[in-house]
């Protein structure tokens, strides 16, 4: 029996998932979860990355206690986009500040005139949001916070030097900078010496796959595990997600679902056209060489937001439930409008949104989830048709992966509004596909093609038929309109 632990982080929870795998079925056991959350200081949302550290080692102490026999490995992944700047000394440079943070407002537009828009499209295949880490550099350097860095670390890549003493890049995290050339994977000298940042900051980055390093003397002491290889799985979580996609053959989107939605497909080389540019897609990097064409939408934040704003105290399956019971199509919302990035308030942001757009705003608890789980549907549809538009490439299904494969009510909505059979899970997709790269840089399963058949004979797969078509392309035309404000 071959064990492993996935220390899983996003931008709410933590957990680490121990797998175990006997050569046929990889089952997972989550032995540890810990709360993250944004906080704000100064009027800056930032990370608390030292309590994020706190944490992993005392959920590698407890889960060196349940098991039986010390794993043959560990692997972090995280979210996108921040990093951690060290100093000569190793230590945090300045605060780690958060994506949502307010200080990139405008900045990319303004960045424009020094490279064009067109240029950085063609270097990086990096789609453009306003917290890519290009234009948090940018904000670093103008208020001075970079003045003092020697070393430049994605979040999964710090907390792998604190695990480890090793500084490293992990590729796939590296590439949703938008500083990462697509034809090299490497660092752009170019957008480098634009931001007027020094390359010596940075390491060539690490594929995924790549065996660190064991565990430091000290972190063995603290958690009571032996001198453990820490291994690089895809330390983004939706390159992990991906890697973790129970499918054949090439004909299928897929959907990481969770506080974003990725939607794309799999690809051998980046898609850096005219087209994809203009409809705002992404390459990130993935595992085994193949890029994420994908395109981000802002997914089941919008509902958590909602559920905190609530004052009823609702479950996620009460607000699947009353969601299902209220009318619909009858309210229109782009999720992914910048209102909805970071509202004080997520009911009033729609409210807001709805007024702007000549709507009524929702009557109803159930209203605003159900305004909210169309709006994914309706950016399902369109992401759908932009991807068969750019490559021309069949689509006759979509994974769906992740926490949001669990809400039953969206997995059908995203059928009907795109008219593909969906089929939902694994529910745990990044830790699958964390697991599953360990597993192969052991050499304890052959590829990611082989890894793929063990995730769909491991894990329970649902299947949901489009339905309801007339309905949704009536609707469809409606969000168009409003969206337009035609």
């Amino acid at each position: 029996m071959c064990n492993y632990l996935a220390v899983d982080i996003g931008a709410g929870s933590g957990r680490i998932i121990h797998g175990s795998f006997d050569g046929s079925v990889l089952v997972l056991d989550e032995t540890f979860r810990f709360t993250n959350a944004m906080r704000q200081e100064n009027g800056h949302c930032r990370w608390d990355v030292e309590a994020l550290f706190a944490e992993i080692l005392k959920g590698l102490e407890i889960s060196a206690r349940q098991l039986d026999a010390p794993p043959d490995s560990i692997g972090i992944d995280t979210w996108g986009c921040d990093y951690v700047l060290l100093d000569e000394n190793d230590r945090i440079a300045c605060p780690v500040s958060a994506y949502r943070d307010s200080r990139t407002d405008g900045l990319m537009e303004k960045f424009f005139s020094l490279v064009p828009k067109r240029d950085i499209y063609a270097k990086t295949g990096i789609q453009f949001l306003q917290f890519n880490t290009l234009y948090q550099l940018w904000a670093a350097r103008k208020n001075g916070d970079i003045s003092r860095a020697k070393r430049f670390l994605m979040i999964p890549d710090y907390l792998n030097f604190r695990l480890t003493g090793i500084k490293a890049n992990e590729y796939s995290n590296a590439t949703t900078t938008q500083l990462l050339n697509s034809g090299t994977c490497d660092w752009d000298g170019a957008l480098l010496a634009a931001l007027g940042i020094d390359r010596g900051l940075f390491e060539r980055p690490r594929l995924p796959g790549t065996v660190l390093g064991p565990l430091l003397s000290s972190v063995q002491e603290k958690t009571g595990l032996p001198a453990v290889s820490v291994i690089l799985p895809a330390t983004h979580d939706t390159g992990s997600a991906v890697a973790a996609v129970p499918a054949e053959g090439r004909d299928w989107a897929y959907i990481s679902s969770g506080t974003w939605s990725l939607m794309g497909i799999e690809t051998k080389s980046a898609v850096c056209s005219e087209a994809a540019r203009e409809y705002n897609f992404t390459n990130e990097g993935g595992v085994a060489g193949t890029f994420r064409l994908l395109k981000n939408i802002m997914g089941l934040w919008l509902v958590r937001g909602l559920k905190n704003g609530f004052t009823k105290d609702y479950s996620y399956t009460d607000l699947e439930n009353i969601a299902r019971e209220a009318e619909p199509f009858r309210t229109f919302i782009d999720v992914n409008n910048p209102g909805f990035l970071n509202p004080e308030c997520m009911k009033t942001a729609i409210d807001e949104y709805c007024l702007a757009t000549g709507q009524r705003p929702p009557q109803s608890d159930g209203a605003y989830v159900r305004c909210a789980l169309e709006g994914l549907g309706f950016l399902y549809k369109e992401t759908l048709e932009q991807l068969r538009d750019i490559q021309k490439q069949e689509i006759n299904r979509i994974h769906v992966i992740g926490g949001g494969c669990q809400d039953k009510l969206l997995c059908q909505i995203t059928a009907d509004a795109t008219g593909l059979p969906v089929l939902a899970g694994p529910c745990e997709g990044t830790a699958a596909g964390n697991l599953i790269v360990q597993a192969i840089a052991l050499g304890h399963i052959k590829d990611p093609a082989a890894a793929r058949k063990i995730i769909a004979d491991s894990f329970e797969i649902d299947t949901y038929k489009p339905g309801n078509m007339s309905a949704w392309n009536k609707a469809w035309r409606n969000f168009q309109q409003i969206r337009s404000g035609k």
